[in-house]
């Protein structure tokens, strides 16, 4: 199972990185997509709102379940992946890379402090 070290862990199985000062890229982690098994729908429908941590943003489809999306931080949701429409398996082989599933505006950047590193995920689901 993959943990990338540049990432922050919650225990909603969701990461996130920094992109620029306080824009983040969201999305699912290896150890959630290979739980939820083959992904076949993405729906997001928050765009443009200020949501807090732990706020359901969205959800996710696979063939034998459909599992909420928890956004990590206080933030606006700017921008969803506009590739899940078509190709909702991105989540499935590519998570950290292809597979995201929004982009947004943190609040306050420095509550990424308070989500996990690679090593206390990888404890968590170990």
């Amino acid at each position: 199972m993959n943990f990338p070290e540049n990432l922050r862990y919650t225990k909603d199985h969701e990461w996130v990185r920094i992109e620029s000062g306080d824009i983040a890229v969201i999305g699912i982690t290896d150890f959630a997509q290979g739980e939820l098994g083959d992904i076949v729908y993405v729906e997001i429908e928050t765009v443009g709102q200020t949501l807090s941590a732990e706020t359901v943003f969205g959800t996710v489809e696979a063939v034998k379940t459909v599992s909420d999306l928890y956004l990590p931080v206080d933030a606006t949701i700017e921008e969803i992946n506009p590739a899940l429409a078509n190709s909702p398996e991105l989540v499935n082989s590519d998570p950290y890379g292809q597979g995201w599933m929004a982009k947004i505006k943190l609040s306050n950047p420095a509550d990424l402090e308070k989500l996990m590193d690679a090593a206390a995920y990888q404890a968590t689901v170990s």
